[in-house]
């Protein structure tokens, strides 16, 4: 396979903005933390790798999904190990939960969240709607569903949430999609009021899920989501959200941004290519809203991190140059997310 030409493509440096970028090549076995001109200035060797989704503590840690190598066989996203390394690459904290995958997330409280899978029982799974008839999970003919945890400081469990105590007749798979999961989330983002967001591909779903009462108080599904990632609310009130395109209306084979109003659903702003194809990730990832008004996209199938103005003008443009193997796919140079920090970001804390 052949991908874009590695490195740093295109760099508008009046209107990029200055940063550092942190991202982990999926399956790798190093983080990098790489400047505009994306030399890594600093790295993370890790220990298992993974689906590697990172963000820097406030301490200016590595916060870290990687695969414990058991657990369900489910390889999409699955982790089972979340880790948090310190500056200097040694392992200051970690929790194992087999289940684990896609996305982990520290609180302001110390907690953290995260997202696992659990073999539902054969009542729930008679109640599971809609994917293609006998396509469930090979090894047991079962169906697994996800629950979200929180978790302390050591490991103990303080708050969980599973989907198959909700309605789940009410949320029918997509026709297209097999019924070995139930319903495949790949995001959990914190809301500033302490309830969670949560992005749900097989359902071309969002739901808000309020903390206290441990219900579903709010969900959007809409068909141009195209199986989607990365949602979460921004300052602003408004969701954006990574719409990945797969198994899209009219057949469109391209991804695009959508920010929307969470109560009107009214598309507020949206991000398409041009030309449209040139931007496609079926899988994975996602996109960051920057301080200057930017937005950091992460083009997860291709490995290519790109900066864009409001208008959508691309400022800057890095394809990451680092191979693994994948055992479906070859070799890739996929990377599920991106962050950038300011120079002057406190996580970094002027080490860099």
């Amino acid at each position: 396979m052949r991908f874009q030409d590695p490195g740093v493509n295109f760099h508008n440096k009046d209107k990029a903005t200055e940063g550092l970028t942190l991202f982990a090549p999926l399956r790798g076995n190093e983080a990098f933390l790489i400047d505009m001109d994306g030399n890594p200035v600093h790295s993370w060797k890790l220990k298992n790798g993974g689906i590697n989704r990172c963000r820097l503590t406030d301490d200016g840690n590595l916060f870290i999904c990687e695969d414990s190598g058991a657990g369900p066989k489910l390889s999409g996203g699955k982790a089972g190990l979340i880790r948090e390394y310190d500056w200097d690459g040694n392992v200051v904290w970690e929790h194992h939960d087999d289940g684990q995958h896609h996305d982990a997330r520290r609180l302001p409280n110390g907690n953290t969240v995260y997202i696992g899978w659990e073999l539902l029982s054969k009542e729930h799974q008679d109640r599971v709607q809609g994917g293609i008839e006998g396509s469930e999970h090979e090894d047991n003919g079962g169906i697994y569903g996800d629950y979200l945890r929180e978790i302390d400081a050591g490991g103990n469990t303080v708050w969980e949430w599973h989907f198959h105590d909700e309605d789940i007749e009410a949320f029918p798979l997509c026709p297209i999609c097999s019924r070995h999961e139930f319903a495949h989330a790949n995001t959990v983002s914190p809301l500033p009021n302490g309830d969670y967001m949560m992005s749900f591909r097989a359902l071309n779903t969002l739901i808000i899920i309020d903390r206290q009462t441990g219900k579903i108080r709010w969900s959007h599904r809409n068909l141009e989501f195209g199986h989607q990632h990365d949602c979460h609310m921004l300052p602003n009130g408004n969701v954006l959200v990574f719409c990945n395109g797969f198994h899209a209306r009219d057949g469109d084979l391209c991804s695009k941004l959508m920010e929307f109003d969470p109560d009107t659903k009214e598309t507020k702003w949206e991000y398409i290519a041009n030309p449209p194809t040139s931007m496609y990730s079926g899988n994975i990832s996602g996109m960051q809203r920057l301080w200057s008004g930017n937005t950091l996209i992460c083009e997860g199938g291709k490995g290519c991190l790109t900066e864009i103005t409001a208008d959508g003008e691309v400022v800057w443009e890095y394809v990451s140059p680092y191979e693994t193997p994948h055992p479906k796919y070859g070799t890739i140079n996929w990377v599920f997310r991106a962050y950038r920090y300011a120079p002057d970001a406190p996580e970094l804390k002027g080490r860099v």
